[in-house]
C-alpha cells in the first residue's frame, strides 16, 4: 500500500475526514459507522441531514449488516455495473445503527470501478461519502478544486486530501432506489436509463 493511501486510512480510522477520488468525482467521506465524522462531513459540505451521504463499499460483503436484503432486479444491477456509477438505495438492515442523516430506512450504497478506491475501502470499511464540493457547486473533478472548496481545513490537517490526479467526472453515478416494490431511477448519471432497463425490465423515473 503507498504512503498516501496508508495516511488516508489512518485518518479515516482515527474517526477524521477525508477526500478521495472516485470513478466519477473527488469525494468526501468518513467511517460510515461513526456519526461524529459522518456529521462532520454533512458540516463541511453545508449539507442537512435530509440529504444523506451515500456508503461505499470495496465489495457486496461489506453490506452484510448493511443492508436488509438485495432484490434480485438490485442484484442483477450490481452483477451488471458494479464495480462502477452507479449507487443503489436499498431497505436499511434493522439492527443497522449508523446515523448518516435522515435515510427513511434506506441506505444508499456503491462499489465504484477504481482500484485506489478500492484498496482504501478494503482497509477501512465502508465510508459515507458525498461529492466533494460546497453544495450547490460543482463536484471537485482533481485536487486543485477539492482544496479550492476545502483549503483551510485541509492545511490544518482537519481533513485529509488524497491527490490521485484528474478524475473521469463531472458526471455523477446513476441512482436507482429499491426503497419500493417497482425499482425507480432517482438520478441519472454515467449510465442511462436505458442501460438501467436492459437489465431489470421497465422502471420508473
Amino acid at each position: 500500500m503507498t504512503i498516501p493511501v496508508q495516511a488516508a486510512v489512518s485518518h479515516l480510522q482515527a474517526a477524521k475526514v477525508a477526500i478521495i477520488p472516485t470513478d466519477t468525482v473527488y469525494g468526501i467521506g468518513a467511517l460510515a459507522s461513526d456519526a461524529r465524522a459522518v456529521a462532520q462531513v454533512l458540516a463541511a459540505k453545508g449539507r442537512g441531514r435530509q440529504m444523506p451521504p451515500p456508503v461505499l463499499v470495496s465489495d457486496i460483503c461489506q453490506l452484510d449488516g448493511v443492508v436488509a436484503n438485495i432484490p434480485t432486479p438490485a442484484r442483477a444491477l450490481m452483477e451488471a455495473y458494479w464495480p462502477g456509477a452507479l449507487t443503489l438505495i436499498l431497505p436499511a438492515h434493522p439492527d443497522l445503527s449508523w446515523d448518516l442523516g435522515e435515510t427513511g430506512g434506506t441506505v444508499a450504497v456503491r462499489q465504484p470501478n477504481y482500484p485506489l478506491t478500492l484498496q482504501l475501502l478494503s482497509q477501512t470499511g465502508p465510508l459515507a461519502v458525498t461529492s466533494a464540493n460546497l453544495t450547490g457547486q460543482p463536484p471537485a473533478t482533481d485536487a486543485a478544486q477539492a482544496r479550492a472548496y476545502f483549503g483551510p481545513q485541509i492545511d490544518s490537517g482537519e481533513i485529509y486530501l488524497l491527490d490521485d490526479g484528474a478524475t473521469p467526472g463531472p458526471v455523477p453515478s446513476t441512482i436507482v432506489s429499491f426503497a419500493a416494490p417497482q425499482p425507480k431511477v432517482l438520478r441519472v448519471g454515467v449510465l442511462s436509463v436505458e442501460q438501467i432497463e436492459a437489465v431489470v425490465g421497465k422502471v420508473d423515473g
